[in-house]
């Protein structure tokens, strides 16, 4: 990933704050007044160009002027005086800076060319910069008040992360109110450098979070948020609010931060696609934040609405419908539970209404038998003010039913000052609390969102059956040197270059031409106008239907000539395409692409035919896909249930329609010049899929195959054989995420002894969150490879071996298993040696590994292949080690 370490950022010892001054409300003064009360008088540096005293601290001209190393520093200086002081820093050998300054590129050219020049000096000298126009960073935990928030919220779990100063201060403000703690907030302002995908990887690998929060308005490196956001979301949930929705946010947004916003639904699948949770307002990134940051995750949707009141009880189920939920099934023993001891007249449902008397101990008791049922994920209270029920007594029971469990549970406490004492001690608690039942339940739903998003990660696909056949000399031959629309017939060559089940298509030029090739196509026939400029054929009256004969197509050229002249006057005609007719399919529905700035090629799936535009059914997904990825995009539309079969019409071949968009996701790979590609539509008759009309545009794009993607491919070119030391063939390559099966096979055939050497423990079982980090890999920051016994008439899996990327982009740390049987025939040698040339091509300049000091075979071999060999301080252990240099 080739990032710096952000340690001395957040963890500075010694501070420079550049424009510091005696003068009453600067930036400066102010930032030096937050970092004195938060201890670090002692190595404060003012500097500014007075030679004033401030605190005691003596101020100097320059940073240059330092006599001591300097962690941090922080720029409060008009921001075309930035540039030297960035110079100054990369001189003494500062490692990071906060730029507090505006005036950036979101005034314009000016900004841009200052924020380049100081882009550049950074990235030569090592200087990490965050901002600039930025309010500066919080710790809490280590009372780092690096900003000018004027205020130190409580130390806490959360990592918030934010381009909006104004957002930051006030989820600041609402955080002291609530008694939300954070482990760091961060203003990350224009990110000339430091940006979301940095914060995620730094925030994912720090153990004091755990759960980071982004107000984003838009992203830099999308590449490097994709990758650092999927594999953090497996561990730890990543909330985002997104601004920029509407075509009027999105202009806002981009106007504010410099810079173009892409569709918001190429966002929202984006997000989907990594893990996010995307909540819609500040008020409901506040409600997840808070939940996450006190409850453990639920088990699943079911919520238990406990309640004294009938009327929020049922706000809280409308809730819950309107997402589609229901409230969980009360089963006969909790039923039998609760009529114990409730009164006759309680609601026999859930909403669980314990009736407006209700006291503190009757709530308790409820609460328990919520807790002790087996169908029930989570607790939602809710309390309205009743003459006989005590508020802060409630809260009281509430807080001493579940002090010691790890249950969710939640509170919604509803009224004003009388309630006041009760929600504070739940506070206090850790108990999240909510104003309305509407705040509550869609706060809860988001967990279960992150919970479902996070069952999808650990999903294995299924894997294809047989080989899937492309042949991308053809596509090139037809794709090479057009610039802008590929003739019909052209495109449908390319599509069936890829496997695409397409309706053969023919063309005339001229009535004579549609004659003839309608006679040798047999009938019956569908004519459409053949034009680059009209793009909806059918609004055009470009499109005839069930030709049967001679005159047919006689008559159904002419019409189709004139009323697209009648149409679009300009446009270009080149005359008409001619193909077979299906008639009556039980479906129709479209398969295209279109590149996104920000995103890349991105795949739609939909409705097909004429109700496209109207309906706007969709679903957006990112290549590649794979099966599983494919089921999903589909299953997001509404024509899905109709697809699954409906009435007297078959179900379509789901294994057909995702290697239809596997093939479309392989196409969009190795042609990044593919500008939009639309197939509609794609007629669904008696199961089967065909494509009957096909439109490409092509415009040129200056990054190679692969680099144009948000998401790493799967990276054919580290393919390679070999022979092991008997004598028998050897597949190596990288790890697939449906080698699920296989390394579970390996594993059952593994020997206790082996096991401890690869797992430094006994290990029974491969779980399936364990396989799925095995299996799913991020091509941009680990490298897998597997070898296969290439006679096998199944995948046998002999050995693994991988590289794992660590924060600073220059280190990896290695590990390698070779099954019992095969060991000592050259296969992990091979494996690991692949590995390591793969790292020197990423640019890692060490990797190292920790061997047990039993491991004799896998010392050996670290000798053979160059390592140098270390006994681990304090242990037993062995240290291996090598500089990536030409030997590899």
């Amino acid at each position: 990933m080739g990032q710096y370490n952000l340690k001395n950022l957040f963890d500075p010892h010694r501070i420079a704050v550049v424009g510091a001054s005696e003068t009453p409300g600067t930036i400066g003064n102010a930032l030096m007044k937050n970092l004195i009360c938060g201890g670090f008088s002692g190595s404060l540096l003012p500097v500014n160009p007075k030679h004033k005293t401030l605190h005691e601290h003596e101020c100097v001209q320059s940073i240059r002027d330092l006599d001591t190393e300097v962690d941090l520093a922080i720029i409060a200086t008009p921001i075309h005086s930035t540039i030297d002081i960035v110079h100054d820093c990369i001189e003494k050998k500062v490692r990071s800076a906060i730029i507090i300054s505006a005036g950036g590129k979101e005034i314009g050219k000016q900004g841009r060319e200052i924020e380049t020049k100081i882009q550049h000096a950074a990235s030569a000298g090592g200087l990490r910069i965050l901002g600039p126009n930025c309010m500066g960073i919080l710790r809490p935990g280590i009372n780092l008040n690096a900003s000018f928030a004027s205020e130190m919220p409580l130390t806490g779990n959360l990592g918030f992360v934010s381009q909006s100063g104004a957002i930051c201060s006030a989820i600041l403000d609402m955080a002291f109110k609530e008694r939300i703690g954070f482990s760091h907030f961060v203003s990350i302002g224009s990110m000339l450098d430091i940006d979301f995908g940095d914060m995620i990887d730094y925030l994912g690998n720090d153990p004091t979070t755990k759960s980071i929060l982004l107000y984003i308005e838009n992203l830099t490196n999308v590449r490097k948020f994709m990758s650092a956001a999927r594999s953090v979301s497996r561990v730890k949930p990543i909330i985002v609010l997104k601004s920029g929705r509407s075509p009027a946010g999105a202009k806002a947004a981009a106007s504010h931060t410099g810079a173009m916003a892409g569709e918001d639904a190429v966002y929202d699948a984006a997000f989907k696609r990594a893990g996010i949770v995307r909540v819609e307002s500040i008020a409901e990134l506040f409600d997840c934040a808070e939940l996450m940051a006190k409850q453990p995750l639920p088990m699943g949707p079911r919520l238990a609405i406990l309640t004294n009141g009938g009327g929020p009880g049922v706000m809280a189920a409308d809730t819950l419908a309107k997402y589609g939920k229901n409230p969980g099934a009360l089963d006969p023993e909790t039923m039998a539970a609760f009529d114990a001891f409730l009164p006759p007249f309680w609601s026999r449902d859930n909403p669980i209404d314990i009736l407006g008397d209700a006291s503190a101990q009757r709530f308790g008791q409820a609460m328990e038998v919520c807790f002790n049922s087996n169908n029930l994920d989570s607790i939602l209270v809710i309390l309205a003010p009743q003459a006989v029920t005590d508020p802060l007594s409630v809260a009281q029971a509430l807080i001493s039913a579940f002090s010691s469990r790890k249950y969710p549970v939640f509170a919604c406490w509803m009224g004003g000052k009388q309630i006041e004492a009760a929600v504070n001690a739940l506070n206090e608690a850790g108990i999240p609390t909510y104003d309305t039942p509407e705040r509550a339940v869609r706060a809860f739903l988001y967990m279960v969102e992150y919970a479902k998003n996070l069952e999808m990660l650990l999903e294995v696909p299924p894997k294809i059956i047989g080989n899937m056949d492309f042949d991308p000399e053809k596509a090139s031959s037809l794709i090479t040197g057009v610039t802008d629309f590929i003739p019909e017939a052209d495109a449908a060559e390319i599509l069936r270059a890829y496997g695409m089940p397409m309706i053969r298509i023919k063309t005339a030029k001229t009535e004579s031409e549609a004659l003839s090739i309608g006679r040798k196509t047999g009938f019956p026939l569908v004519m459409k106008i053949m034009s680059p400029d009209i793009i909806h054929k059918t609004d055009a009256g470009g499109v005839q239907l069930d030709l049967r004969s001679d005159k047919d197509v006689s008559q159904a050229y002419n019409r189709i000539i004139s009323s697209a002249a009648r149409y679009n006057p300009d446009a270009k005609i080149e005359g008409v395409t001619i193909q077979p007719y299906l008639p009556n399919p039980d479906f129709e529905i479209l398969l295209g692409t279109k590149r996104d700035p920000n995103f890349g090629p991105v795949i739609l799936f939909g409705m097909g035919g004429i109700y496209t535009e109207a309906l706007k059914d969709r679903s957006l997904g990112l290549p590649p896909m794979n099966r599983l990825l494919a089921r999903h995009l589909m299953q997001e539309t509404k024509v899905y249930a109709l697809l699954k079969g409906f009435r007297n019409r078959p179900a379509a071949d789901m294994k057909k329609l995702e290697e239809m968009i596997i093939r479309l996701s392989q196409l969009l790979i190795d042609f990044p010049q593919i500008a939009e590609l639309d197939m509609n539509p794609v007629l669904i008759k008696d199961g089967s899929p065909a494509a009957v009309d096909a439109r490409i545009r092509i415009s040129p794009i200056d990054v190679p195959s692969s680099l144009h993607l948000v998401i790493g491919p799967y990276p054919e070119e580290d393919e390679s054989h070999m022979r092991s030391s008997d004598g028998r063939r050897i597949f190596i390559r990288p790890v697939k995420p449906e080698d699920a099966p296989i390394f579970t096979e390996l594993f059952k055939k593994l020997t206790p002894t082996t096991i401890y050497f690869r797992f430094f423990g006994r290990l029974k079982e491969l779980k399936p969150k364990l396989l799925a980090r095995f299996t799913q890999i991020d091509y941009d920051r680990e490298i897998a490879l597997v070898a296969l016994d290439e006679d096998a008439q199944t995948d046998i899996l002999l050995g693994v071996a991988r590289i794992i990327n660590e924060p600073d982009g220059e280190t990896g740390e290695f590990a390698i298993l070779v099954g019992d049987t095969w060991q000592g025939k050259g296969i992990g040698s091979n494996l690991l040696k692949k590995c390591l040339s793969i790292a020197q091509k990423h640019g890692l300049k060490k990797v190292h590994g920790i061997v047990l000091a039993q491991n004799r075979n896998m010392l050996a071999l670290g000798k053979k292949l160059g390592f140098d060999i270390s006994r681990e301080p304090g242990s037993s252990d062995n240290q291996l080690v090598i500089h990536l240099g030409d030997n590899v």
